[in-house]
């Protein structure tokens, strides 16, 4: 009788192998995407070298020959397409974080408002939220700029504040500091302040977990930050001065002043993002379990102590993430502002540069990475905030 002798099986169990069989196709997709990106990338360059197309980024160096509206630091015509796009990207990090900072003010009041028992309240909260979420952002910008600011009065009809603050239709305008260099001193003492109110919060947090007893943390921080520079600055002869904005000839001298494009970016941009906040929110407020606001209630605490002590705090772990998506949102529609002139990255960057010189290629990439380190860094903000706020498991 004859054996019969079994064939073998190795290959045949590798590929029935579940991980062996994901590692192919993961290295499949690998090969298949290396490929796709250097037949485009080739292709890309013989195009550029057929056309006679300069290649590199020698062009951050030449002189831009154009005015910018609005600069945070000195510029002038001559200078360089390099300082034209820091000047660009320090206007779209200007408008992203007074956007954000508002935005999360007004999304937090409406959030909370959303659930308030007082009907009108709750009512203009939906509606609110019901209507600048659903027009698109790009129709607000210009609504704002458009509409709203264009309608307000010429710098000689200017609505006056104190007579030190002039709003119209070219710009706020405001009282500018000049600092002095004794003023040094004063910047020590917030710095110190900002250390104090540190070591204090501490030792509030201990004092409560072993007497109970609150302690005005908020207002007594609020009091060191103030206090401490001012006195400083007092004793030190006052080393600052004020730069008030004056009418001379049809518009306003010195001080600072926010042009309108700024003004209708910002308010579009919190105005819009703060209805997606206020429903996160909403939606982590509602998360919280019922039983511990009644349980709260049972003890005698007061209303906003039950929302600053029990339901925000447990809360935030359900509002953080869908902020964090809001925050990069916000931060990549300032891009739009291009729709009304104002003079961040994309508009004279990858706008009037790019125009000039005509090294797409160049110009573009740097703008994406501009973007993608700006979503990263705020990410990495939000999250290490995020991990701090996780309840730790005993």
């Amino acid at each position: 009788m004859t054996k019969h002798k079994k064939k073998p099986q190795a290959s045949v169990a590798f590929y029935n192998n579940p991980e062996n069989r994901a590692l192919i196709y993961q290295v499949i997709v690998l090969l298949a995407i290396f490929l796709f990106t250097y037949f485009v990338l080739n292709n890309m360059f013989i195009n550029i070298e057929k056309r006679g197309i300069n290649t590199g980024f020698d062009f951050l160096n030449n002189e831009a020959g154009f005015g910018i509206l609005q600069t945070l630091i000195h510029y002038d015509e001559s200078d360089t397409h390099g300082k034209v796009f820091i000047i660009g990207l320090l206007n779209t990090l200007l408008v992203s974080f007074i956007s954000i900072f508002f935005a999360t003010v007004i999304g937090l009041l409406i959030g909370i408002g959303r659930l308030s028992k007082n009907f009108m309240v709750a009512k203009l909260s939906m509606v609110y939220i019901e209507t600048f979420r659903n027009i698109p952002i790009l129709l607000q910008i210009l609504f704002w700029y458009n509409v709203v600011l264009a309608s307000l009065p010429t710098p000689k009809q200017s609505l006056s504040y104190f007579d030190t603050i002039f709003f119209n239709n070219r710009g706020l305008y405001i009282p500018r500091p000049i600092l002095e260099s004794g003023f040094i001193a004063v910047f020590i003492a917030f710095i110190l302040g900002i250390v104090a109110v540190i070591f204090l919060r501490k030792w509030s947090k201990k004092r409560h977990e072993e007497t109970g007893e609150e302690f005005p943390i908020v207002w007594t921080s609020i009091a060191i930050l103030i206090a401490a520079p001012t006195l400083v600055f007092f004793i030190s002869g006052s080393p600052a001065t004020l730069d008030y904005p004056a009418l001379k000839g049809f518009n306003f001298k010195g001080g600072w002043s926010l042009i309108p494009e700024l003004l209708a970016l910002t308010f579009a941009l919190s105005i819009y993002t703060a209805t997606y906040i206020a429903e996160a929110v909403r939606a982590g407020i509602e998360a919280v379990p019922k039983g511990q606001k009644e349980a709260a209630n049972a003890l005698g605490l007061k209303d906003y102590i039950i929302l600053k002590k029990v339901v925000l705090p447990q809360a935030l772990r359900v509002i953080i993430p869908p902020v964090i998506n809001q925050y990069l949102n916000l931060t990549k529609n300032s891009s739009l502002a291009t729709a009304i002139g104002y003079p961040e990255l994309v508009t004279v960057f990858a706008g009037t540069s790019l125009n000039q010189v005509g090294q797409s290629i160049e110009i573009i990439l740097m703008t994406m990475a501009v973007y993608l380190t700006i979503s990263i860094f705020i990410s990495l903000i939000m999250n290490y905030f995020n991990s701090r706020t996780k309840i730790k498991e005993r």
